[in-house]
C-alpha cells in the first residue's frame, strides 16, 4: 500500500503541471463544481503548513545554519526583489486597483512548499530550499504585512494588523504545530509521513480550482495584462534567482535552488490573504500566479534534470 502511494505521489509531482492546467480548465469550465473550496482555502493552506512543518527538524539544516551567509542573501533577494518587480508590473501594465493588489500581496508573500519538490527534480540543494522556504515563511509573518502596505497602499487601503494575524494564524501556527508534532510524536509523523506529499499535492490543486472557480467570470474578463503581468513576474523571478545565485558565487547545485524558491511563491497564502482582506478580484493574480509558476517549475526542473549540475557554470558541486 505504501509503494503504491509513494510511486502515486511520484507521478503527481512529476505532472502537477498537467494535473493544475486539467482542474482549472474545469473550474473555468463548470465553477460549480470547487466553488464548495473557497470558503475552506484558509484552512486547507494551514493544512498544508502543518505537513510542511511535520517534515521539518533542525539535523536537515544543520549544515546550512552553520553558514548563515547563503540563507541571508537569499532571502534579501527574495523579499527585495519580487515585491518591487510586483508593483513595477503593475504600473508597465497599468494593472486597475484591485488587480494591482493582487500582484502585490503575490510579490510580498514568501517562497511556495512547491520549490522543495521542483529543487529536489531539479537536481538542486533541496536542504537549501527547504531552509529557504521555512525562514522566509516566518520572515514573512514581519514582513508582509509591512512590505504590502507600503507597495500596496498606492492602490487600496491595507489593514497592515489583519494581515499579520491572518498569516499567524494561517501560517505561523500550522508550522509550529508540526514541529511539535515531529519533535514529540515522531513515531506517528512516521507514519503520516509516506501520506504527505500526496495529500498536499491533492490539497493544493483544489485550493487552485477553488481559487479559480470563484473567479472565472473575473478571470475570463479580466483582458492580456493581468495575464502578461502574471508570466512576466514568474520568469523575472526565476532568472533573478539565478543570476544573483551566480553573483554571489553560490555553488552550482544552490544556484538552482535559489532560482526556483525566488520563482516559486506561495500564491495561495496571497490568495488567502486577498479573500480575507480585500475582493475576489484581488484573488486573481495569486490563482493565475498558482496555475503558471507549476507550469514553468516543472519545465525548468525537468530540463535541470537532465543536465549535470556542473553544467550550469562549470564549477565543481559542493
Amino acid at each position: 500500500m505504501l509503494s503504491v502511494l509513494r510511486r502515486l505521489s511520484v507521478a503527481l509531482t512529476r505532472f502537477m503541471g498537467v494535473i493544475i492546467i486539467a482542474f482549472s480548465a474545469l473550474a473555468l469550465w463548470q465553477p460549480w463544481i470547487f466553488s464548495w473550496v473557497a470558503p475552506h482555502i484558509s484552512a486547507m493552506l494551514g493544512i498544508i503548513m502543518l505537513g510542511m512543518g511535520m517534515t521539518l527538524h533542525w539535523q536537515d539544516f544543520s549544515h546550512v545554519l552553520r553558514h548563515p551567509r547563503d540563507l541571508g542573501l537569499g532571502l534579501l533577494v527574495q523579499f527585495g526583489c519580487m515585491p518591487l518587480l510586483a508593483f513595477a508590473l503593475c504600473h508597465v501594465f497599468a494593472l486597475p486597483p484591485e488587480l494591482a493588489m493582487g500582484m502585490i500581496l503575490v510579490g510580498t508573500a514568501p517562497g511556495g512548499t512547491a520549490s522543495n519538490v521542483l529543487t529536489f527534480i531539479a537536481r538542486g540543494d533541496v536542504a537549501f530550499s527547504v531552509a529557504m522556504t521555512a525562514a522566509a515563511t516566518l520572515v514573512s509573518l514581519l514582513l508582509t504585512p509591512p512590505l504590502t502596505w507600503l507597495l500596496g497602499g498606492v492602490w487600496v487601503p491595507v489593514d497592515m494588523g489583519g494581515l499579520f494575524w491572518s498569516i499567524v494564524k494561517i501560517v505561523l501556527v500550522p508550522v509550529l504545530l508540526g514541529l511539535l508534532l515531529h519533535h514529540f510524536q515522531r513515531g506517528l509523523v512516521d507514519r503520516l509521513m509516506p501520506f504527505l506529499p500526496l495529500a498536499s499535492a491533492l490539497v493544493i490543486t483544489l485550493v487552485i480550482a477553488g481559487i479559480i472557480a470563484v473567479n472565472a467570470q473575473n478571470i475570463l474578463s479580466a483582458g492580456p495584462a493581468i495575464f502578461a503581468a502574471v508570466i512576466a513576474h514568474n520568469l523575472l523571478g526565476l532568472a533573478v534567482g539565478w543570476f544573483a545565485a551566480c553573483r554571489l558565487r553560490f555553488a552550482p547545485p544552490r544556484r538552482r535552488a535559489l532560482a526556483i524558491e525566488i520563482g516559486t511563491q506561495n500564491s495561495g497564502l496571497a490568495t488567502a490573504l486577498a479573500l480575507a482582506h480585500f475582493t475576489p478580484v484581488a484573488a486573481i493574480a495569486g490563482a493565475l500566479f498558482s496555475v503558471w509558476q507549476n507550469i514553468s517549475g516543472a519545465l525548468l526542473s525537468n530540463f535541470w534534470a537532465t543536465r549535470p549540475v556542473t553544467s550550469d557554470s562549470g564549477e565543481k558541486d559542493s
